[in-house]
């Protein structure tokens, strides 16, 4: 309840004899809740979109290639899908993978697909997110 209320939200428990409890949160608009897989690259810990995690694969010799100038792909049943690095990405300390040690998080959103470099799948878990200030929208890798 703590936790609710200082996100600004409300928690109202209510019970009858022989029906059982309700419980009801409200939390401001500006807030939601999110399922989310957990991912971990060095020290950092990233929570993903779940119902934008396609699936995670170790990706076998050969699956990496990479095209002068634009980067690395990884080629998923003849799909070719840009691969990137969280680690490079958000300048994490530590000794970089290797091009097939490591899970890669394939990810789907609005048509598009992209594949990224963790170094473990941590879990699930359901997150509060809420509307960064306009003062974050700028900063790279955040949205």
């Amino acid at each position: 309840k703590k936790n609710i209320v200082s996100l600004g939200g409300q928690v109202d428990v209510t019970s009858a004899e022989g029906k059982g409890m309700k419980v009801t949160i409200r939390l401001p608009l500006t807030l939601a809740i999110l399922d989310g897989m957990s991912v971990a690259v060095g020290d950092e810990v990233f929570i993903v979109a779940l119902n934008s995690v396609v699936e995670s694969l170790q990706p076998r010799d050969g699956d990496i290639k990479t095209i002068s100038g634009q980067g690395q792909v990884l080629r998923i049943r003849g799909e070719y899908i840009p691969l990137y690095s969280l680690r490079d990405l958000f300048g994490i300390a530590g000794q970089s993978r290797a091009d097939t040690a490591g899970t890669v998080v394939l990810m789907e959103a609005e048509g598009r697909k992209v594949a990224v470099w963790v170094d473990e799948l941590v879990g699930q878990q359901q997150v509060v997110i809420k509307s960064l200030d306009t003062n974050y929208k700028r900063i790279q890798g955040i949205s």
